[in-house]
């Protein structure tokens, strides 16, 4: 696991988000994972001025994202189809048949999540997956005590996640209590995950995500086991991080991070 800390909350989206820029150029077919949340928001809205005034070219790019809310329809304003559409698919050339999450909808929960993965499959597998992690180390919705082996499924979701997330709608109890989301199985497969953390609120928990044991607790500490992540996080968010010195060493040693350290 590569950490990566940048000077502000406004650099760190800028270099997560030039990665993925980059990852794109490289291959134009990139089948991407991507996440929602409020942290995300910077980032779509980086990648849409890419495309506005770079060029990035979305038109081949595929899309799986890692969650969505069981109940709520693409045109409910809370769906995670609602917010891709709103913050990212709207807003750049990408062609929306390769845009793909759960169906909220589904009246069979195990068959849409076996169907899920087996679209992931067929696709390729993901190239880069991009997470956030919960206050309570989540990734998804891979809540505390989730299977660290787990495939995409609906999950139940913890009244902590419901408190955090239920100011987002216009009336909070109308929020779901469940969601379909891909198992940290499923997001251990990809070739290369892509973390994003900021702010002081999540540095305890990403400390224990990087440099704690790996548990069921702190599902977002599965990534130990993968060869390829790269963290990203801002000064507040890596205030707690005990190898901080190394990290920093690593970033500016490292040649294939050369091009990144002015951002």
């Amino acid at each position: 696991m590569e950490v990566i800390v940048a000077r502000s909350t406004e650099s760190a989206v800028k270099l997560a988000s030039t990665i993925m820029a980059d990852a794109i150029r490289a291959k134009p077919n990139l089948v991407l994972g991507l996440a929602s949340g409020r942290t995300m928001e910077a980032v779509y809205v980086e990648l849409a001025r890419m495309h506005r005034q770079e060029y990035l070219d979305f038109s081949l790019v595929r899309t799986f994202n890692l969650d969505e809310y069981i109940g709520l329809g693409p045109d409910h304003r809370n769906s995670y189809r609602y917010y891709m559409n709103y913050n990212l698919f709207n807003n750049v050339n990408i062609d929306k048949r390769n845009t793909h999450l759960p169906n909220g909808l589904a009246e069979d929960t195990e068959l849409e999540s076996a169907m899920y993965d087996q679209a992931i499959k067929e696709a390729g597998g993901i190239d880069i997956q991009l997470l956030g992690i919960g206050r309570d180390g989540h990734i998804g919705f891979n809540e505390p005590l989730s299977s660290l082996a787990s495939r995409t499924r609906a999950k139940c979701l913890t009244p902590e996640t419901i408190e955090q997330n239920s100011p987002l709608f216009e009336h909070p109890e109308d929020m779901p209590r469940r969601a379909f989301t891909m198992g940290v199985g499923t997001i251990l497969e990809a070739r290369n995950i892509l973390m994003l953390v900021t702010g002081s609120s999540k540095a305890d928990v990403l400390a224990q995500a990087v440099e704690g044991p790996v548990t069921s607790m702190i599902t977002a500490s599965a990534l130990q086991l993968h060869p390829h992540v790269v963290v990203v996080a801002d000064e507040k968010a890596a205030a707690k991080l005990q190898g901080r010195a190394y990290y920093d060493w690593v970033f500016q040693n490292e040649p294939k991070w050369a091009a990144y350290r002015n951002i």
